[in-house]
């Protein structure tokens, strides 16, 4: 057992030093959620105003922002294992006596690891583009934020198991990435939306992922006068066959989805060579 710990300790680490020394990374991480930002917010803002009383399209959009930068750090971080098969140290991994799963949740956690990072740095801008934070929001949002990015990483080390080079991975993982994100409520409230657009934006994980956060950003008195100026299709609080959604059912979901697809991936790279 402590053989196994050590090896996904390593594993993790070596993602976490591989990040940390590729600064246009760092960089560019940050690069498509502030685009994001700057656009729809000062386009839509000015166009839709206050969504609710007391919420600005801003405050509404940036809890979606925060789960995009986790989200695309977190997808990303399965182009790793592709990096390590193509120059031969994937082998090496895969003969180490620390298992399958071991080392899934190694390169899971050195991800999600660094998507939350991530995320915390989107929480240090925040005062800065109008959007306030206490202590105990951050201190509700960070553990949230280490579930999305693990079960998030799980899906990217899945993807990268099947992958045999970066491009193909990178081409797929867009595929993948570009649907989840605008399906997901980060530009809208998903309660909203024509009702073919709401089934689908609501089999989306990360739909639960957005709206856990955007709960927790909002409050309840908010997430209670929404519902109320919406006969009960509020701007949060994702509503399923008439049940509105509570923050730990959206991040039971969340752990659901991450438990499949790490479970997956450890299933894959077991019949790996």
């Amino acid at each position: 057992m402590e053989d196994v710990l050590r090896g996904m300790w390593v594993i993790s680490y070596r993602e976490l030093l591989r990040f940390i020394q590729e600064r246009s990374r760092m960089l560019s991480s940050f690069a498509m959620p502030l685009l994001f930002l700057v656009i729809f917010g000062a386009g839509f803002n000015r166009i839709i105003g206050a969504l609710t009383p007391g919420v600005d399209f801003i405050q509404f959009m940036y809890p979606g922002i925060i789960a995009m930068t986790v989200l695309m750090n977190s997808v990303m971080s399965g182009l790793s294992v592709v990096w390590d098969r193509e120059f031969g140290f994937l082998k090496e991994i895969l003969v180490a006596p620390i298992g399958r799963s071991g080392i899934v949740l190694g390169k899971a956690a050195g991800g999600a690891a660094v998507a939350v990072g991530q995320g915390i740095v989107m929480l240090i801008l925040a005062p800065f583009l109008g959007v306030s934070l206490t202590p105990l929001l951050v201190a509700q949002l960070v553990p949230v934020l280490i579930v999305i990015s693990v079960s998030l990483s799980g899906l990217g080390v899945l993807v990268a198991s099947r992958m045999r080079s970066q491009q193909g991975f990178q081409i797929i993982v867009q595929i993948i990435i570009f649907p989840l994100i605008f399906l997901s409520g980060v530009f809208f409230p998903v309660n909203s939306v024509p009702a073919w657009l709401e089934v689908i934006s609501k089999l989306n994980p990360l739909t639960y992922g957005v709206d856990t956060i955007r709960q927790l950003f909002l409050g309840k008195e908010i997430a209670a006068m929404s519902a109320a100026a919406g006969q009960g299709k509020g701007i949060i609080g994702v509503t399923v066959l008439g049940h509105t959604m509570t923050i730990l059912e959206d991040v039971l979901i969340v752990v659901v989805f991450g438990a499949v697809m790490l479970s997956l991936a450890a299933w894959s790279f077991s019949r790996q060579e």
